[in-house]
């Protein structure tokens, strides 16, 4: 069983057993009153967890296979609700080494996310990264990217929002939409719990990934939803450990 110390004492979480519909509780990443110490703590767990799951290997492959299918000598790539950008430095580290010419840009409502991001980038000198504030569910995106992604966010939301935010992904990208996110099931659950406390010292983290795998989609709920944003050809398939990856090709 997990616990965190928030605003209204100490919470606990027991896992929803049936597994037959999301269930959704506050996350306290979600908090607009988290401290800034707190959050870069969050952030640097996140960080290891991701590389950790491979998001970023997973990302990186299919931007690859786009850029490719698309004949684009360069690949330009949003990454929305990006937080502490790892996944987005990550997959631009990878796609220099496949021989793959790319920008990236990231944008998250959460400007402390958005300043570690940018850090990040300038240490590690990689400038064809940047990140920016804008929140999708408020605010339609820039439309000047040929792939938008997302990862770890479609969770965090109701079904009308996960559906406006492919909407608006959808509307923004030229050529494709990612979405990488957690897979709903105990085993996913169990795996959140015993990586989230092996890998982070964040309480937040080691409450709010067993409620992330709570509150996540099923394949087959995923693409339904995304099925009802027209303007694309969606599929879906599974990848370890406990995700899935959606695809969306545009309709040119």
């Amino acid at each position: 069983m997990n616990t965190v110390f928030g605003a209204v004492g100490l919470q606990k979480v027991k896992p929803n057993m049936s597994w037959s519909r999301r269930h959704r509780l506050p996350e306290r990443m979600d908090d607009p009153s988290l401290s800034t110490d707190e959050h870069r703590l969050a952030l640097r767990g996140l960080a290891r967890i991701n590389a950790v799951s491979r998001t970023a290997t997973a990302v990186a492959a299919t931007l690859t296979r786009l850029a490719t299918e698309f004949h684009l000598e360069r690949i330009r790539v949003l990454d929305v609700a990006s937080g502490g950008g790892d996944v987005l430095l990550a997959c631009a580290k990878q796609m220099r080494r496949r021989g793959k010419v790319a920008e990236f840009a990231g944008c998250d409502r959460s400007e402390t996310a958005v300043e570690w991001a940018n850090r990040s980038a300038a240490r590690q000198s990689l400038h064809q990264v940047r990140f920016f504030r804008h929140d999708v569910v408020s605010q339609p995106l820039p439309r000047e990217y040929d792939v938008v992604v997302s990862t770890l966010f479609l969770h965090h939301l109701s079904d009308a929002q996960a559906e406006l935010v492919l909407r608006r992904m959808a509307s923004a990208a030229r050529r494709a939409v990612i979405v990488d996110d957690l897979r709903r099931g105990p085993l996913g659950y169990w795996l959140a719990v015993a990586a989230c406390h092996a890998l982070s010292r964040s309480p937040i983290v080691h409450y709010d990934g067993p409620v992330s795998v709570q509150a996540a989609f099923r394949c087959d709920e995923i693409l339904d939803l995304a099925r009802r944003v027209e303007g694309c050809r969606w599929e879906v398939r599974r990848r370890w450990p406990q995700r899935f990856l959606l695809l969306g090709r545009v309709d040119q």
